[in-house]
């Protein structure tokens, strides 16, 4: 498995496109607008992939100059619970402290909120929908 960052608009990028769209819009009944795909253009755009098969994403969105929140995380359904997620945040958390971010966030979904428990996030605030179903807000400082 090879975790890389993907360009705005590759081939690549198409791929992650398609996995969100399955795994966190359909079942939604949701779509992606054209003006949501363009501004993700500035963010910065993970993939892990088996040759050229995408196994899961995520993005992450700089908020401030120390703080960036991440979103999109999806792992291939047949995938998940394999380590997959973990790798990736792991990744994406690198990348936040690489580019000298000290905080992530994120909205998480609610049935997710264990997952990213385990990974040392907290839940800050009160339960509120978005995309029709229950978040929490989830900070976690990163070590520098």
């Amino acid at each position: 498995m090879a975790l890389k960052i993907i360009e705005h608009n590759s081939p690549e990028y198409d791929k992650m496109v398609a996995l969100r769209y399955d795994i966190l819009r359909k079942p939604l009944g949701l779509e992606f607008t054209k003006e949501e795909l363009d501004k993700e253009c500035n963010d910065i755009l993970i993939g892990a992939f088996d040759d050229d098969r995408i196994l899961a994403c995520c993005m992450l969105t700089a908020i401030s100059k120390d703080t960036c929140r991440l979103r999109q995380m999806a792992v291939h359904n047949s995938l998940q619970g394999k380590g997959i997620g973990a790798s990736m945040m792991n990744f994406a958390e690198n990348v936040a402290r690489d580019r000298g971010f000290k905080t992530l966030t994120m909205h998480a979904r609610k049935t997710a909120v264990g997952f990213y428990e385990k990974l040392g996030y907290r839940i800050y605030g009160d339960e509120f929908q978005e995309v029709t179903i229950p978040h929490f807000e989830m900070h976690k400082k990163l070590a520098h």
